[in-house]
């Protein structure tokens, strides 16, 4: 049975994939480029209309760490929106360590694909609006399968099955990451965010494809979401305000250098978009 949502004020959700403490973007999740210090990113966007933070450690899953602590205190200092910490947290302690350092919400992947149960454990001992899940999934074939370790390992389930399954065990909030759209900025998989975000009543948020404000508006107009999560859209312009960073052993500098060279477009940006999506008759917040 399909629920029909109240009124939503769309979120407008930056996120940072993070990589030895720096800020990283790939390709489908992979192919990661350095492109500086993440506190820098957040502050600004923080300073520039963003309605929340995410941060995502892209190697924790893989080699089994998270290192995001000192970097989260570092961070929440300078922002006055939601800081939301994903990668990496495979149990309540690990989730106590995030809010600690300053997070306000962690989102999971692989630890509740490894331990349905450590969900509902979750959202008791810190409450649903703490938790949100995150789902990676991946088209082959024609079908559609959920992903752990940043899209790298493939499970046999939807993920329209696997959200119900964590609906029910109480989670607080469902991120949508279609891995073929992540990265290459050519729109987001509609038709899942669709079904997933008509069929329950927690909020949804979708990630992956976002390549200019059209896109981003078709998405919301096109399913029931309560915010839209992109990253390489604001990033390679923002990136023009910055330094590079003085390190050459991560990802493709030479790209990086050359962008850096072009002239910084204002037009893209939190604010700017904010406005388009507001002249559209959406409900955004106003901080602009």
């Amino acid at each position: 049975m399909n629920l029909k949502k109240k009124k939503r004020f769309i979120r407008i959700i930056p996120r940072l994939d993070i990589k030895n403490q720096f800020l990283i973007k790939g390709i489908n999740l992979e192919g990661l480029r350095v492109l500086g210090k993440p506190y820098e990113f957040a502050k600004f966007y923080s300073e520039n209309g963003a309605d929340e933070i995410h941060y995502s450690d892209s190697v924790a899953s893989l080699y089994g760490t998270n290192n995001l602590r000192e970097l989260v205190k570092k961070t929440a200092k300078h922002l006055n929106i939601p800081l939301s910490i994903g990668g990496g947290i495979r149990n309540l302690n690990d989730i106590e360590q995030m809010l600690n350092s300053g997070a306000d919400k962690v989102f999971i992947n692989s630890a509740f694909v490894n331990n349905l149960n450590f969900v509902n454990k979750a959202v008791k001992k810190f409450g649903s609006s703490t938790i949100s899940a995150s789902i990676e999934y991946i088209k082959i074939k024609n079908r559609n399968y959920i992903t752990v370790a940043n899209g790298r390992n493939i499970i046999n389930l939807d993920p329209l099955s696997w959200s119900k399954k964590l609906v029910n065990e109480g989670v607080g909030e469902l991120i949508i990451t279609s891995v073929n759209h992540e990265g290459l900025m050519k729109g987001f998989d509609i038709d899942i965010v669709k079904k997933i975000s008509r069929k329950f009543n927690i909020p949804v948020l979708a990630h992956g494809g976002a390549g200019n404000f059209f896109d981003i508006l078709n998405i919301i107009n096109q399913t029931n979401i309560d915010g839209v999560i992109f990253s390489s859209l604001l990033h390679y312009e923002t990136i023009k305000k910055f330094r590079l960073p003085k390190i050459n052993y991560i990802g493709n500098i030479q790209y990086l250098k050359k962008l850096n060279k072009k002239k910084y477009n204002p037009k893209i940006s939190i604010k700017e978009l904010k406005k388009f999506l507001k002249s559209k008759k959406l409900n955004i917040r106003n901080d602009f």
